[in-house]
């Protein structure tokens, strides 16, 4: 089965670029905050209609309270071992094989597995060093290749990851984030849980 080799680099730049789109903007920009409060309807509420008490429709507040919940965990199906981390991703194209796409924040719950479990590494823009410790970027290409969403599904975590980055001041892309001197695996551990917690509050 041909799949598309992508590089740590190409990630990279593939979302940095969706990320500076409008489209992107737009999806990002008030993420946090409620809609606006509807106009109350005509006429009083019956008291014994507890709906007409509400300043929102209960459609809306199921949706925010759904929206606001934490991505799910990934499902439980454990990593190759060390010896598998070690090895081309190439090797684990099977594990693609019937795996339903994902959203942005659960693929990043898988790529920070892979981060918790494989190691993290801050080679510039190497997939994995020796011992298969992945960089950010490295972990997020690798979550694909063992069937944790699509190219498109990884570009948006991407563009996710570098809101994040935004909202912390950091200018640059992802690899130099994660090469800077004195970065260590809890920063990237850290950087992952934060962007986690954007994506899923908005429902991605």
């Amino acid at each position: 089965m041909a799949t598309a080799v992508l590089t740590p680099e190409q990630l990279d730049g593939q979302a940095a670029r969706l990320h500076d789109t409008q489209a992107w903007q737009q999806i990002v920009t008030g993420w946090e905050h409620t809609a606006a409060e509807p106009a109350p309807a005509p006429g009083p509420a019956r008291p014994s209609d507890w709906r007409g008490m509400l300043s929102v429709p209960v459609d809306q507040l199921i949706d925010d309270t759904l929206r606001a919940l934490p991505a799910p965990p990934p499902q439980e199906r454990p990593l190759p071992g060390r010896l598998g981390a070690m090895l081309p991703d190439r090797v684990h194209l099977w594990r693609r094989v019937g795996q339903s796409d994902l959203r942005p924040s659960v693929h990043l719950g898988h790529a920070r597995q892979i981060l918790a479990e494989w190691g993290w590494q801050n080679t510039p823009y190497r997939l994995r060093n020796a011992r298969g410790a992945r960089c950010v970027c490295g972990a997020m290409i690798s979550a694909h290749r063992l069937g944790y969403g699509s190219l498109d599904t990884v570009d948006r975590a991407g563009a996710w990851l570098i809101t994040e980055l935004r909202a912390q001041g950091w200018p640059g892309l992802i690899g130099p984030w994660n090469r800077y001197p004195g970065r260590t695996a809890a920063d990237a551990l850290a950087l992952v849980d934060a962007t986690i917690r954007r994506a899923s509050l908005a429902g991605q």
